[in-house]
């Protein structure tokens, strides 16, 4: 197609998150997606006080709210994101999450444009509202009102596409926020990440280390595991609180702790590791359903893991027989599994074997011909 035809036909996207943009894997992923399928992309989010360096080959345009968070955030950034899908030519727009929905269904409304939605959990079932009956009603009123309107949604897993299915009768199509394939092809070494070379590495990383996500019992099951040390890379509610539990118990030589990096340099981290860990809580519904994305991570990288027992973690772990599943979250129960798997000979080279399988199918070159499958009908609409 000449360059001019295909200028002529470029579809414009505005695409939101409530988000500082430089954390979120999966919507860097679909922006990139879109770009390469003739369509000129322009991401807005939230600015918010970051030490990660952001490049993109795509536009970004971030909102600086006068509220950080709570309530007043939620309803300035709606607002103000309103406004500016409101003055922006788009030929669609891509809402993520609950909390950006109100704002780009009102404006597709009053543009006449096709409005995506991408859900990347129960949003309604966080934790962070489970006491909060009022702010939650809020947010169940908004899904409520606006979920059995929309033509196009995906989400992470089938649990929850069934759950919004069951709910509100629309179809939910299946994205997983899985990896991509050989996306770095050389790694540090230990010595070059400064990591010790006569220990075992356990990870668990993650953006958002919150409530629930057993990472205090990671930490406290240290107290009993030998020849390892417990990586925790990212952020998130809870990260203060492991540090200061760390130097409480005299565990510093044994847990190390590193601020968010960008991916490609968190990968380097993740594939030196021996055992990746994903312990999210079933002590609510979006956590019981949840299919957490350093899985994927893991699985790319070639780690073995040892994760809940949660629904879609489960099935996986199940299907190719990539690691284990704990019983509880009692401390002493995971350290007995972490030094199981560490000392485990003979399953670590079929664990090894397996990743590789798991690898091939799990892996974002799959789910982007799905989610090219989806906004093709959106730019047919």
């Amino acid at each position: 197609m000449p360059l001019w035809l295909q200028l002529l036909n470029l579809k414009k996207v505005i695409i939101s998150v409530s988000n500082d943009l430089s954390t979120d894997q999966r919507v860097h992923k679909v922006c990139i997606a879109l770009s390469q399928w003739n369509c000129d992309i322009l991401l807005v989010g939230c600015f918010r006080e970051t030490k990660i360096p952001l490049e993109r080959k795509y536009k970004i345009h971030r909102l600086s709210p006068v509220f950080k968070k709570g309530p007043f955030f939620y309803a300035e950034f709606n607002i103000r994101l309103f406004l500016f899908l409101l003055f922006h030519n788009a030929d669609f727009i891509v809402a993520n999450d609950l909390d950006t929905l109100l704002a780009n269904y009102l404006a597709s409304k009053l543009k006449s444009i096709p409005v995506v939605y991408d859900s990347h959990e129960l949003f309604t079932e966080v934790p962070e509202l489970a006491h909060r009956k009022f702010v939650k009603s809020i947010w169940e009123r908004i899904e409520k009102f606006i979920f059995p309107k929309l033509k196009y949604v995906y989400t992470v897993n089938n649990t929850i596409a069934n759950i919004f299915k069951q709910k509100y009768n629309v179809e939910v199509k299946v994205i997983r926020n899985v990896s991509h394939k050989n996306m770095v092809t050389k790694f540090d070494s230990k010595n070059e990440l400064g990591l010790p070379t006569d220990k075992k590495i356990i990870i668990l990383q993650g953006a958002f280390i919150n409530v629930e996500r057993g990472a205090e019992e990671a930490v406290l099951a240290m107290q009993y595991v030998e020849g390892a040390i417990l990586l925790i890379i990212g952020g998130g509610d809870v990260f203060n609180k492991l540090r200061k539990m760390a130097v409480d118990l005299d565990l510093t030589p044994k847990v190390k702790f590193i601020d968010k990096v960008p991916y490609n340099r968190l990968m380097h981290y993740t594939a030196n590791a021996d055992i990746g860990l994903s312990l999210d809580k079933d002590t609510n519904l979006n956590y019981k359903y949840s299919l957490p994305n350093k899985l994927f991570d893991y699985i790319q990288a070639g780690v073995p893991v040892l994760v809940s027992n949660l629904v879609e973690p489960k099935k996986i772990i199940s299907e190719f027989n990539i690691g284990e599943i704990i019983e509880s979250h009692n401390p002493k129960h995971i350290a007995e599994k972490i030094m199981h798997m560490l000392s485990a000979t003979d399953k670590i080279e079929l664990w090894k074997t397996n990743l590789k399988k798991a690898a091939e199918v799990y892996c974002w070159e799959n789910e982007e011909q799905k989610l090219k499958e989806i906004y093709k009908k959106v730019i047919e609409d």
